[in-house]
């Protein structure tokens, strides 16, 4: 780690949207119209990443990490210009790491997952709706994020009960099965998945990214400042 936090550019084929991701940051994502955007929008996005890196230990390097360097731009899928979203493969997702390395991800992914319950403990169960009334309320959010997560899982081998997600103790076991599953792909040298392959590092990021997407959006659209 240096003092300079190393971003890669994914661009939409139809040049639509830019994502703007911090590889050694999982879950530190912003996309806009132009890649100009795309880095502002994850500058602005920082002081929120903070409380992750807090939560995970690595509150001293996050904030040395506040010099943005473009290191790399690639392209992205059809889904990128549709959804601002990252869908497309870095050369950072390819690259091979070690134990060490996984461990350090991994403990950033769970750390979007305690600050995703920190959110959904605090925030209103209504959310404020858009301009003509619409939107999902907290729950909702929460149980699209955690069905989301049960989809991926399965590229894994990990099939946990959607009912059990909303227990305390079946949250807990799923996030332990699903680490550890992991890491035994890594020891075994396989991506996720038996089609569509994922590198384990973009499975990591885009869990931490879908995790920490919805419980920013929880944050901005909650009425509890003021319902009080």
């Amino acid at each position: 780690m240096t003092d300079r936090m190393r971003v890669t550019l994914e661009i939409g084929p139809k040049g639509k949207r830019v994502v703007a991701v911090a590889p050694d940051w999982p879950g530190l994502e912003r996309g806009a119209k132009s890649e100009e955007e795309a880095v502002e929008r994850l500058r602005v996005y920082m002081p929120r990443y903070a409380r992750v890196a807090e939560l995970a230990g690595m509150h001293a390097a996050f904030d040395a990490n506040q010099h943005v360097d473009v290191v790399e731009q690639y392209p992205g899928t059809g889904s990128t210009d549709f959804w601002g979203i990252s869908f497309g493969l870095s050369s950072f997702d390819r690259q091979g790491m070690s134990a060490d390395e996984l461990e350090r991800e991994l403990i950033l992914m769970r750390a979007c997952w305690a600050f995703f319950d920190e959110v959904r403990g605090r925030v209103s169960a209504e959310m404020q709706k858009g301009p003509r009334g619409g939107g999902r309320d907290r729950d909702q959010i929460v149980g699209h994020t955690f069905v989301s997560e049960l989809d991926w899982a399965k590229r894994i081998g990990v099939r946990t009960p959607r009912e059990a997600m909303l227990t305390d103790e079946g949250l807990k076991a799923h996030r332990e099965a699903y680490c550890q599953a992991i890491r035994d792909y890594h020891a075994e040298g396989k991506p996720a998945g038996k089609i569509s392959k994922w590198p384990l590092r973009y499975l990591i990021r885009h869990t931490a990214f879908h995790t920490l997407d919805h419980a920013w959006e929880m944050e901005d659209k909650d009425l509890t400042a003021k319902d009080g």
